[in-house]
């Protein structure tokens, strides 16, 4: 463990990735005082560090286009203000579409896209070959352009947000495990730890796919499932573009962007794999060599160099479960972000802040808190990848 644990404090913060860190970081510039963060293993390795590294406003729901947005306003002044690079490469997104049900769909979320500034827009299959030269455009309609989205990298972020947090007074506790939240007639009254308990009023789960179980130890509901997803990294590519944008052949999932001198690979796998599981797949590599000579037959004798598995932290509807628990006082949450999470981590700091002080975010989530489900009124996302 990184420090010794203290005996109590206002705020335990559960998770050491991109959203527990941010929301730290939040809460202790805001002026709040003992706040803790508790993380396991190593900060970001439980599914941060293994993203892709994507940043976006291409949503089709208007709460993420809002949280994608802000998100990646502060991403864009991340170097200045937390003193950290983290290597944003704002070369656009890119979504190819093959289907006229998928174009129909895509199209209508430009529209509302548009509505909050996003500078997307429709192309033709010509425009989307002379922006990302490496693909084939055999069967596109049409493509989906975002120029100033991009990727940057995971672990700079981490670093960034920890350093931030810490020199405003958080304590982050790594390789110290929750193992269970005690309450006393809906209070919550600390936190225990595979170190001791926390005495605190305050939870905030930020645990991404180990959400379930730690929330249910409190008596809360957290309708999150871990689902393996997979990477690879290409050896160096000759020649390839610098400006290559995160391109997504829409239909299977198969997505790519320039990673050092070659390329980062995934998609789906063909059968998915729910639970905690992280071996690399046989199989998986198999699709993916089969989605590469379709979609890019010219790297067709390109080897993969690296790669490894990591989590998304789904929920039914493909949304992120953001609020407070009615039941649980003082249980926040913020978690089940489906594959979009890194990307959110800033937007979502700043509202689970608010939420804590008891102030409206600029983003109003009340759509998304956890009970939306037993009041049958999910809002599936159309964009994940």
């Amino acid at each position: 463990m990184s420090a010794p644990q203290p005996d109590r404090a206002a705020v335990v913060i559960i998770g050491g990735g991109v959203m527990g860190l941010s929301t730290a970081q939040h809460l202790a510039r805001a002026g709040v005082e003992d706040v803790v963060l508790v993380e396991r293993g190593a900060l970001g390795e439980g599914s941060t560090c293994k993203a892709a590294g994507g940043v976006r406003s291409l949503f089709s729901d208007r709460v993420n286009i809002a949280i994608g947005l802000r998100s990646l306003e502060m991403f864009e002044r991340f170097g200045i203000e937390m003193d950290t690079e983290i290597d944003l490469h704002q070369v656009g997104y890119l979504f190819l579409i093959d289907d006229a049900d998928h174009e129909a769909a895509l199209a209508g979320a430009v529209e509302l896209q548009n509505s909050f500034g996003v500078p997307s827009r429709m192309i033709g299959p010509e425009e989307a070959k002379r922006l990302s030269p490496l693909i084939d455009t055999t069967g596109i309609r049409s493509a989906v352009w975002s120029p100033r989205d991009g990727h940057c990298t995971p672990e700079s972020v981490v670093l960034g947000y920890a350093t931030a947090a810490r020199r405003h007074g958080v304590q982050i506790l790594t390789g110290c495990e929750v193992t269970g939240i005690a309450t006393e007639d809906g209070v919550i009254t600390g936190v225990h730890t595979s170190t001791g308990t926390l005495d605190t009023s305050v939870v905030i789960c930020a645990a991404g796919a180990w959400s379930r179980d730690i929330a249910r130890s409190a008596g809360v509901d957290l309708p999150v499932s871990p689902l393996r997803r997979q990477v690879a990294i290409t050896e160096p590519i000759a020649g390839i573009d610098p400006r290559t944008p995160f391109t997504v052949d829409f239909s299977s999932s198969f997505y790519f962007h320039r990673e050092g001198e070659g390329l980062l690979l995934g998609m789906a796998e063909e059968s998915d794999a729910w639970g905690f599981d992280l071996s690399r797949s046989s199989e998986w590599l198999e699709t993916l060599a089969g989605a590469m000579e379709r979609r890019l037959p010219s790297l067709g004798d390109v080897g993969i160099q690296s790669g490894w598995a990591g989590l998304y932290e789904m929920t039914p509807d493909h949304n992120a479960l953001i609020g407070e628990s009615g039941e649980v006082s003082r249980f926040l949450y913020a978690t089940g972000f489906s594959g979009h999470g890194f990307l959110m981590g800033p937007a979502v700091g700043e509202i689970i802040c608010d939420l804590y002080l008891g102030e409206a975010p600029s983003i109003d989530v009340s759509s998304l808190a956890a009970d939306r489900f037993a009041a049958a009124s999910p809002r599936p996302e159309l964009n994940i990848v």
